[in-house]
């Protein structure tokens, strides 16, 4: 395969997430080898706990983006019209094939499937960005659950976690301001942030969005608004119906 592809750090470092793409497809070998970047990834117990469903079906992805608009607005356009739209799941189904005692109703497995299914997901990012390309996640696919797991016939034992947006990018956003690395690194104990610390980095936050969009928002008020309320308490009981959470 004879694609150019920008070096690991570099691309790592440059990473924006892109939310307006390009009418241009992603060629049939790009896709290949973002998607064979993500198959070797590092996987726990070697379960290989994830699975991908490419969805190319653009009647199947205008109704995501209508899961994705929740109870109003039009949902994220670039869920339907990306170039390409993945989904990643948490996978024991082919591990209850195998090993029909496999016990999959424990808490840890659960964990397992979620973190193999991220690592699967953030290798075939990075891959696609040194390439070039522009991708954004999309957790709100789990606004319903159900409704996306029916949409993609999705059986007991996988649940579909987050979405994936690939394309060609339209625009070229500044990044993102991220906690100090202090803040997320310590030595060999655990270390609170200190409080000067996080308002410095609050109003590093509300600096950006004042100057990118006009918003009076700051990062205090980013995670106040996802969670001081409840986050989709029907997560529960639609994993214990797809086989996971019981004990």
């Amino acid at each position: 395969m004879s694609l150019n592809s920008l070096p690991v750090l570099e691309t790592a470092l440059n990473h924006r997430s892109i939310r307006r793409f390009t009418e241009e497809p992603v060629s049939p070998e790009m896709l290949a080898a973002v998607l064979e970047a993500g198959r070797a990834s590092s996987t726990s117990s070697y379960l290989q706990n994830a699975s991908i469903i490419h969805v190319s079906d653009r009647q199947i992805r205008r109704q995501i983006r209508a899961i994705c608009a929740g109870e109003g607005g039009a949902g994220h356009a670039y869920v339907e019209h990306c170039a390409e739209f993945l989904v990643f799941c948490m996978d024991a189904a082919r591990h209850k094939a195998l090993a029909p005692e496999a016990q999959t109703d424990w808490v840890e497995v659960l964990l397992i499937g979620a973190v193999d299914a991220a690592i699967l997901a953030q290798s075939v990012v990075l891959a696609a960005e040194s390439l070039g390309l522009g991708a954004v996640y999309i957790g709100s696919v789990r606004n319903d659950i159900a409704k996306l797991g029916a949409l993609l016939g999705t059986p007991e034992h996988v649940v579909p976690l987050f979405g994936l947006c690939l394309g060609h990018p339209d625009q070229d956003p500044l990044p993102r301001p991220r906690l100090p690395l202090d803040t997320l690194v310590s030595e060999n104990r655990y270390q609170a942030a200190a409080p000067e610390v996080l308002e410095h980095y609050n109003e590093e936050v509300k600096t950006y969005y004042r100057e990118r969009s006009g918003k009076d928002l700051d990062w205090a008020q980013q995670v106040r608004n996802t969670l001081c309320r409840p986050v989709r308490p029907f997560m529960l009981d639609y994993l214990n119906r797809q086989g996971f959470i019981k004990r």
